[in-house]
């Protein structure tokens, strides 16, 4: 063998050389794993969405034979006129709530799978929900993770109830007095005011209602410390003093009522993810963006406007979603009154105006203040100075 030879075959390759290899190697080895990871969750999606749409089928062929839709879907019971067994993977579940208080008729089906959700109605198709709270959220707005039961993805709302910052701009920060005083119509224009924020509004009927199941399923917000055992906190209603109050620290949920603990006028109430809220219950009414015309329920005997206790509801009214306690689904929740703090019902069923919604209470309310509180009374142009707003941001 030649010298000029050997000094070929002894040569290898440079370091530059061999990083150039590594480097792209990686790029592909990436190229790969994104692919993957998207086709993984294409498929993931096409079985959930073919699993909601065979489940919408069996549902239908139950509703079209019994006039309903099944009280429930479980497969370690026999079918029956109140439950269909609709069969899953193994190891996965249907979230399923039937509207049985609001309409027989109805329902919301949910699945998820890799932590990929999709939900259906009974008049919808499969639709993805991210159930996951918000990463970031407006300044003076807190994250709240979405609920299956109510189709809602994650989204922001106001830790305070709004205060005008001027020029009709609402914002959300524990000192100064509620901004009251103001129509639903407005509230609905004015929420779209707030600095900074793409796609704020007046909270929704559905948002609301994924706060209350959240704060109702927290033990630390009843006072025994175990959920439905005692009274969850319902804030400031018992009308000393006799107004509103600003917010403070989250360590001072009594702030201003001259209670302390144990007291049902604690005006904090914190979710799952630990966020701290303010004034849910109690403090001033807040408009949501609910309206409703011939559709309320309420009580059919009830001859004058008055509060009526939730279970004591024998119209059930068609309203989505429904404002029930027993649609949050937690067990014991379907007979709550207001001894267990959650607030009380006016509505007149014989009513065919159109009316707005005001949830929650205000400091003079009493017992019927509470997080499920629901006074549909006001047309949505009226105002008052005891019935102010929030309001809510869907996900960055």
């Amino acid at each position: 063998m030649t010298k000029q030879a050997s000094s070929r075959l002894s040569t290898g390759f440079t370091i530059v050389e061999l990083l150039v290899v590594i480097v792209v190697i990686g790029i592909l080895a990436a190229i790969t794993i994104v692919s993957y990871t998207n086709l993984s969750k294409k498929a993931t999606e096409a079985a959930l969405v073919s699993d909601l749409d065979n489940a919408k089928k069996q549902l239908s062929i139950f509703q079209a034979e019994n006039d309903k839709y099944p009280d429930t879907i479980r497969c370690d019971i026999p079918d029956s006129s109140t439950n269909k067994c609709i069969k899953t993977g193994s190891g996965d579940s249907f979230n399923y709530s039937p509207n049985r208080l609001n309409d027989p008729s109805s329902y919301i089906l949910a699945k998820t799978k890799s932590n990929t959700s999709y939900v259906i109605t009974n008049d919808s198709q499969p639709a993805a929900i991210a159930l996951a709270q918000p990463e970031a959220c407006p300044s003076g707005f807190i994250p709240v993770p979405g609920s299956l039961t109510y189709g809602t993805s994650g989204f922001c709302v106001m830790k305070y109830e709004a205060k005008n910052a001027g020029g009709n701009v609402p914002v959300s920060a524990a000192s100064g007095s509620p901004w009251v005083d103001i129509t639903q119509n407005m509230a609905i224009i004015n929420s779209a005011n707030v600095a900074g924020c793409t796609g704020c509004h007046l909270i929704t009927e559905a948002e609301w209602l994924t706060i209350a199941q959240n704060v109702l399923g927290v033990a630390s917000n009843w006072s025994s410390g175990v959920v439905g055992t005692g009274y969850i906190y319902s804030g400031h209603n018992d009308g000393t003093p006799d107004n509103s109050l600003a917010a403070s620290a989250d360590n001072d949920g009594y702030s201003g009522t001259w209670q302390g603990s144990p007291s049902n006028q604690k005006r904090t109430l914190t979710l799952s993810n630990g966020q701290v809220i303010w004034d849910m219950a109690g403090n001033v009414w807040e408009w949501t963006a609910g309206k409703s015309t011939n559709d309320k329920p309420g009580d059919i005997n009830n001859t004058y406007l008055s509060w009526i206790e939730w279970p004591t509801i024998n119209v059930n009214g068609s309203l989505s979603p429904s404002p029930t306690p027993v649609m949050t689904g937690i067990d014991g929740a379907a007979s709550w009154n207001s001894t267990k703090g959650i607030g009380q019902l006016v509505s007149d069923v014989k009513d065919i105006t159109q009316k707005g919604f005001v949830r929650g209470g205000l400091w003079a309310t009493g017992d019927a203040a509470g997080i499920m509180a629901l006074y549909i009374n006001f047309a949505p142009d009226f105002e008052g100075g005891a019935v102010g707003f929030r309001v809510a941001a869907p996900a960055p």
